[in-house]
């Protein structure tokens, strides 16, 4: 819930200088089961803006039950926020976080340091701190510059004035700085084929199918012809629209989260697992070499034994489908941001 909060703080806080548009937490929590659980199972997008950026934030689950609908998240990050409560210290999870975004490849991470009201010793949060920068350190991130930015996301959220200058909100606005000036802007290959994976699927009475991802490489745009790869037998379809955030674009870029609507496909006929791409650019393939980390039972894995051999490999991004059978458990509490 912590992730969630901050999520909805965030929005609160850039909203008061006009750069987002609020987000009660129960609009980014809002299926039944979240409700009820307390936790995020599917993946949320939020839009909001600082100064000098835009981002697509994602709200990853954090529940080990959901692990595959985390990934899906965790891999289109560019950059992300770790949240750890300030009076837990770095728990068990927090190392497996750590360690799930060094595998993921995530470049940068910024901490949020979160519940500092309820901490009244300031020699215990420098030691937390301290915790967290030299298990950073440990999973090969730059622990000693690493921000860590204290914040109270449900006092920014429950507060009347959640701007830059007011008592809660000024955390919030020091973390967003701490994003803007410390995660890099990755280089955009525009000039590349087209490729998107997909993260998901659904119809819209009256258009039709949905596809919806973050976009990889390469350019789309209403009119292209695509392909749908992966799983299945490859299918050809025509883009009818891209929006974002229920705008429309003129066309997705890489790293835009894009809602493509494609034409004559219904929707069972896409899956998460498949790509979206150029004609004749990727092709699948039955077999793949891949370098696997399953992780052991002190980094929060399963105590159980698996066979390689029965495992058949279709897909290109080969971890999600051996997370799948493995049923590794980890859990994350992360926000990820994909700047725009």
């Amino acid at each position: 819930m912590e992730k969630t909060t901050l999520t909805a703080a965030i929005t609160k806080a850039l909203s008061s200088e006009g750069n987002a548009n609020f987000r009660a937490f129960d609009t980014i929590d809002n299926a039944p089961e979240e409700k009820e659980r307390g936790v995020t199972i599917a993946i949320q997008h939020v839009e909001y803006q600082t100064e000098g950026r835009h981002y697509a934030h994602v709200d990853c689950p954090g529940h080990a039950d959901y692990i595959k609908n985390m990934i899906t998240g965790a891999a289109q990050m560019d950059g992300a926020i770790l949240v750890v409560s300030a009076p837990d210290g770095p728990m068990p999870q927090t190392r497996e976080h750590i360690l799930l975004a060094r595998q993921v490849e995530v470049p940068a991470i910024v901490v949020a340091l979160n519940k500092v009201d309820l901490m009244e010793d300031e020699e215990l949060l420098e030691l937390v701190e301290l915790e967290l920068r030299e298990l950073l350190t440990e999973y090969g991130y730059p622990g000693d510059d690493i921000p860590i930015v204290r914040v109270s996301a449900f006092n920014a959220l429950e507060a009347e004035d959640a701007s830059r200058d007011s008592e809660w909100g000024k955390g919030v606005f020091e973390l967003m700085d701490a994003v803007d000036s410390y995660v890099p802007i990755p280089e955009r290959p525009k000039d590349k084929s087209f490729l998107m994976p997909v993260e998901d699927v659904f119809s819209i009475k009256g258009r039709g199918t949905v596809v919806t991802g973050r976009v990889e490489q390469g350019m789309c745009k209403t009119g292209q012809t695509i392909e749908i790869i992966g799983m299945k037998e490859t299918q050809s379809t025509v883009i009818t629209g891209v929006e974002m955030f229920h705008k429309t674009l003129d066309e997705g870029e890489p790293g835009d989260a894009v809602g493509v609507l494609v034409r004559g496909v219904e929707r069972d006929d896409i899956e998460r697992g498949q790509v979206l791409a150029d004609p004749g650019s990727i092709a699948p393939r039955t077999e793949a070499s891949a370098q696997v980390y399953v992780l052991t039972k002190d980094e929060g894995g399963e105590n159980i034994h698996h066979s390689l051999q029965d495992i058949n490999l279709n897909f290109t991004y080969v971890l999600l489908m051996l997370l799948e059978k493995f049923s590794c458990q980890m859990v994350l509490r992360w926000l990820c941001l994909v700047i725009t």
